[in-house]
């Protein structure tokens, strides 16, 4: 038998192979919002028109935009090289390694601020976008639809975080 072609279990410095996809699905979540709210501050027909949006909240649009890609980026920590020992071009901590309960901590943490941010974003969202309360903002059924495809992968943030965080915790776990 050619041992090229067996499939070998991850070792135990690195994360399966499953879970390094899930790690990049996880960055991708935060997108369609992100390209969402930029047509938005572009004055693209994502919402109502008549709305003028101030210079100043274009610009924290956009920069929400950034920052939630950013924090979702930092889930391929979980699964890196660089979510186990500090980068070494980082002054006096270069090259330590990272404690798990340094990374699986502040991820359980924002996993679980998530989860429960969005979902209750989405049951808010929905109840008044398609309940009329909403008509004003949201003109057509179509930006109505857009809207809800564009934020609905945030609600999967959370729960996947924690499925990343559980594995990284388990995967770092002394032998």
């Amino acid at each position: 038998m050619n041992t090229s072609t067996v499939a070998t279990a991850p070792t135990a410095g690195e994360a399966h192979p499953g879970i390094r996809r899930l790690a990049h699905v996880v960055a991708l979540l935060t997108l369609p919002s992100g390209l969402w709210r930029i047509a938005l501050v572009l004055g693209l027909p994502v919402a109502s028109t008549a709305v003028a949006i101030p210079f100043g909240e274009r610009v924290q649009i956009v920069g929400l935009s950034l920052v939630a890609e950013v924090l979702a980026l930092l889930s391929l920590g979980l699964v890196q090289r660089w979510g186990e020992v500090l980068p070494d071009w980082l002054p006096v901590v270069g090259g330590r390694p990272v404690h798990r309960l340094a990374a699986t901590v502040p991820a359980a943490l924002g996993s679980m601020a998530l989860t429960v941010i969005w979902t209750f974003a989405a049951v808010n969202l929905m109840s008044g976008t398609f309940g009329g309360n909403l008509d004003f903002l949201f003109p057509t059924f179509a930006q109505k639809v857009l809207l809800t495809l564009c934020y609905t992968p945030l609600l999967a943030w959370g729960p996947l975080l924690g499925v990343l965080t559980v594995a990284y915790f388990r995967r770092r776990a002394p032998r």
